[in-house]
């Protein structure tokens, strides 16, 4: 298991996370439904999203984002690691 980063482009986490958040991600590490996730759909594995895990099917996960308003790719993804923080912004503005 290794730490890492990712980045948010886009707003399909609205309201969790937004575009140009910065995240502290765990590589292999053990997920469980609700966690936001850094995954690749399998009709898509060029594109890396970051969504929330809902469960497991067909030994990989069904992923959602968390606004409803901005809809992604969809289907069955592998999941690479599990966010673990935002580090920045370090706050929001409201």
């Amino acid at each position: 298991m290794r730490i890492g980063t990712a980045l948010v482009s886009g707003p399909s986490m609205v309201p969790a996370l937004h575009d140009g958040d910065c995240l502290l991600v765990g590589w292999g590490w053990r997920v469980r439904p609700g966690d936001v996730v850094v995954a690749r759909f399998r009709e898509r594995p060029d594109l890396l999203v970051v969504k929330r895990a809902v469960r497991q099917v067909d030994g990989g996960w069904e992923l959602a984002s968390d606004n409803p308003f901005a809809p992604g790719p969809s289907g069955v993804a592998d999941v690479e690691a599990r966010v673990l923080l935002r580090y920045w912004p370090l706050r929001r503005r409201t």
